[in-house]
């Protein structure tokens, strides 16, 4: 299972003291110029929230955007980092509710500089032919493809003007290797159509100096993830400060020469 907006707000916190603590080595480096706003989506699951925190440490305001139904985890994050963080709780995959939440954003942190579109679910456990239901897919489809795709659209049009920005999407591991997908093929599908929608939009937009990149994590060490499979071997999972860490350089200056790239970020698996 990969990372699901509808992590719960102990799978976030659970990877608090984590992250933080390798923030401190990590704010040395180059970035997106510190105070710059940064959007993050999904920003209550672990990895949204763990994010949030490592950008807020190295000395970005962070825009923390989560679904309606998770208000009142945004306000704990929000009292947990102080006035660098703003929550703002919108549905990604509404065109509509971007118009507003663009606006929002824009008046209480500044014009977006980069953006992380962590959003996104997990379904799967049935090979496609036993599949009777679509109800599933088209959820998919709503969480993973259409907050990707409405994001980009409401969130380049400002980087392309301004000639700056950095953007990271969440693919998975079996976009480059289908066949892990087995028993999951329309999550597969649906990451998979995220990083081509990312790598085909890095080229539109790359002279005028905005970049797009996708991360491919295998299995997340998330709270959620450990109770779905508690006789894994956690330790070749892939750990949130990991994961943060590498979506924080793929949006900092650091990372200026890379764009439509999928970084493989599968752990020890």
């Amino acid at each position: 299972m990969a990372e699901t907006t509808a992590d719960t707000e102990a799978s976030a916190k659970e990877s608090t003291q984590q992250v933080m603590a390798g923030s401190t080595a990590g704010a040395a480096r180059e970035d997106v110029e510190a105070g710059t706003a940064i959007v993050v989506t999904g920003a209550t699951g672990a990895l949204g929230a763990g994010l949030a925190k490592l950008l807020v440490a190295r000395g970005h305001r962070v825009a923390a955007v989560a679904r309606p139904t998770a208000a009142a985890h945004l306000r704990a994050l929000e009292a947990e980092l102080g006035d660098a963080c703003v929550g703002i709780t919108a549905d990604v995959a509404s065109p509509g509710d971007w118009t507003a939440t663009l606006r929002d954003i824009e008046a209480r942190v500044g014009p977006p500089a980069g953006a992380a579109l962590v959003a996104g679910g997990w379904q799967g456990g049935t090979p496609l032919h036993e599949v009777r239901d679509d109800g599933p897919y088209r959820t998919l489809l709503h969480q993973n493809l259409d907050t990707v795709r409405n994001a980009l659209r409401a969130l380049l049009p400002g980087m392309v003007t301004r000639r700056a920005g950095s953007v990271v999407v969440v693919g998975a591991r079996p976009v480059l290797r289908p066949e892990l997908g087995a028993g999951m093929a329309d999550y597969t599908a649906t990451k998979a159509a995220v990083v081509a929608l990312a790598q085909a939009v890095a080229a539109e937009v790359l002279p005028q100096r905005v970049r797009v990149n996708a991360v491919l994590p295998n299995l997340i060490d998330t709270p959620q993830n450990r109770e779905g499979m508690p006789t894994a071997d956690v330790s070749a999972w892939v750990s949130i400060p990991s994961l943060a860490g590498v979506i924080a350089f793929l949006l900092s200056d650091a990372a200026r020469d890379i764009s439509g790239a999928a970084i493989p970020v599968y752990g020890r698996s």
